[in-house]
C-alpha cells in the first residue's frame, strides 16, 4: 500500500463524506478532487489494466504523467469494470455507504450498465448522483459525444474572445471541463445541504452539462441581445463595458495588464503616465467616451509602456495606486512573493518523483482548511483496502475478480 489517504488533519470541512469518483479524464474527476481537497473520502474508479486517460497525458517524467499527479491527488484508487455484471454489483455495494457518486459518461451509459440513478437510489435513497455530460441529460443533443472544447464553442464565449481580424479563440487548457467540474462540486454540496440540513433525507441527480456553466459566466450576454440586440464581438483584450482594459508591451518585451474602468482609477493612471491632461480631454472624460475612443487611448498608453522595463513601469504604477499587473508565466509565478506568502503552491511527497509542487487547494478556509495529502498514485493502489477491508471480500474472491478483468 502507498500513502494512506486517512492520514489527514482532523477537522477537515468534509470529514465523514464519502464520494465515489466514477468519472474519467477531467470534468468528473475535477469535481471529486475539489471535494477530496477538503477531507471527503474519495474512492476513484479506474478501468483495470488501463486507468484514467490522464495517466497517459503529457508532460511526463520517467514515464509518469505529471497531469495525473494533480488530477488523482487525495483519492483512494481502485480498479473496477462497471460494464461487467460483477463490477455492477461491487459498485452497488460501495454506493450503500456513499454520499455522492460522480460520473461523466454519455447519458444512458450508466443505465445500460444497470447502475443509473434509479437503480442506485434503490440501494441508497440518500445517494447524490452528479452527472456531467457534454450537453446534459436531456435535450436533442444529449446523445452526442461532448468534450470541453466543443462545449466552449457552444457557450458562445469564443465568438467574442480574440482579435477582430483573427479566428475565434479557444482556451489553451480544458476550460469547459474544469468549470463544469467546479459546478458539479457546488451542486453536490447543495444537494448534501438539502438532504442533511434542510432534512429531506433524500438524494437527487445533479445534472451538469459542459456548456452551461461557461454560458452562465457572461452575465450580460443574453440580456444585452434580448433588450438591445447586441451581439458581443471580438475586441482583442478590450471590453465594450470599460476602457482602458488591455495588455501593453514593455521595453523588455514583457506585458502588463491594465484595467481602469472607474473614473478614479483612470485619473490615477493618467497621473502615473505624466498625462493629467487626459482627464480633461473630451475623448476620455468618462468611461463611455473612453470606450468609444479606445484605440486612441490604447495608442497613448502603448507608447508610454514601451519606454520602460516591466519592473520600472510597475514601480511607477504602484506609486500611483494604478490597477495593473504583469502577465505571469509559470516562471514568474514560482518566483512571486505573493504566491509564496499565500501558500498558493504546495509541496507534496511523491513515491516515484520525490518532492513535487502543485497548486494548493482553494478556497482558503480559516477553521477547516483543505490539504493535499498525497498526489495521484499507482493504478489499483487501494484495491485491497477497499475490497477486502471495506467490503469484506476474501483474498480468493479478489484474485478471481482480478483474473476475470472485473478489478
Amino acid at each position: 500500500m502507498g500513502t494512506n489517504p486517512g492520514d489527514r488533519s482532523k477537522g477537515a470541512a468534509l470529514d465523514g463524506l464519502t464520494v465515489i469518483d466514477a468519472g474519467t479524464t477531467i470534468a468528473g474527476p475535477m469535481a471529486a478532487s475539489l471535494l477530496g481537497d477538503f477531507g471527503a473520502e474519495v474512492i476513484k474508479i479506474e478501468l483495470p489494466g488501463q486507468g484514467d486517460p490522464t495517466r497517459q497525458w503529457a508532460p511526463k517524467k520517467d514515464g509518469d504523467s505529471l497531469w495525473w499527479k494533480v488530477s488523482g491527488r487525495n483519492k483512494k484508487l481502485i480498479t473496477l469494470n462497471i460494464s461487467k455484471p460483477e463490477g455492477q454489483q461491487l459498485l452497488k455495494r460501495l454506493v450503500r455507504e456513499a454520499d455522492i457518486l460522480i460520473e461523466n459518461f454519455r447519458p444512458g451509459t450508466m443505465e445500460r450498465w444497470n447502475v443509473g440513478y434509479e437503480a442506485l437510489s434503490d440501494m441508497n435513497p440518500g445517494i447524490i448522483m452528479v452527472r456531467i455530460s457534454g450537453y446534459g441529460q436531456d435535450g436533442p443533443y444529449s446523445h452526442r459525444p461532448g468534450y470541453g472544447t466543443i462545449a466552449e464553442a457552444m457557450s458562445g464565449i469564443p465568438s467574442f474572445t480574440g482579435f477582430p481580424d483573427k479566428p475565434p479563440t479557444l482556451s489553451a487548457f480544458p476550460l469547459g471541463d474544469a468549470v463544469a467540474g467546479m459546478s458539479g462540486a457546488l451542486g453536490a454540496m447543495m444537494a448534501v445541504y438539502s438532504r442533511d440540513v434542510v432534512g429531506t433525507g433524500e438524494g437527487q441527480v445533479v445534472d451538469v452539462s459542459l456548456f452551461e456553466p461557461l454560458f452562465r459566466l457572461v452575465e450580460s450576454f443574453v440580456i444585452a441581445y434580448d433588450q438591445l440586440g447586441i451581439v458581443k464581438q471580438r475586441r482583442g483584450n478590450r471590453m465594450e463595458e470599460s476602457s482602458p482594459r488591455n495588455a501593453y508591451e514593455t521595453r523588455d518585451e514583457e506585458w502588463i495588464a491594465v484595467s481602469a474602468s472607474s473614473q478614479r482609477t483612470f485619473e490615477r493612471l493618467a497621473e502615473a503616465i505624466g498625462r493629467p491632461d487626459l482627464q480633461d480631454d473630451p475623448r476620455f472624460e468618462d468611461n463611455p467616451s473612453r470606450v468609444e475612443n479606445a484605440p486612441q487611448l490604447d495608442s497613448l498608453l502603448a507608447e508610454w509602456f514601451r519606454r520602460f522595463t516591466v519592473e520600472d513601469a510597475m514601480a511607477i504604477l504602484e506609486r500611483y495606486d494604478v490597477v495593473a499587473g504583469p502577465v505571469y508565466d509559470i516562471r514568474r509565478i514560482l518566483q512571486d512573493a505573493h504566491y509564496d506568502a499565500r501558500g498558493s503552491i504546495t509541496r507534496v511527497e511523491d513515491p516515484e518523483l520525490g518532492e513535487i509542487r502543485m497548486q494548493n487547494v482553494v478556497p482558503k478556509m480559516s477553521k477547516t482548511p483543505g490539504k493535499v495529502s498525497f498526489p495521484g498514485l499507482g493504478l489499483g493502489e487501494h484495491n485491497r483496502e477497499v475490497y477486502e477491508e471495506r467490503l469484506g471480500l476474501s483474498r480468493e474472491e479478489t484474485e478471481w475478480l482480478r483474473e476475470h478483468g472485473v478489478i
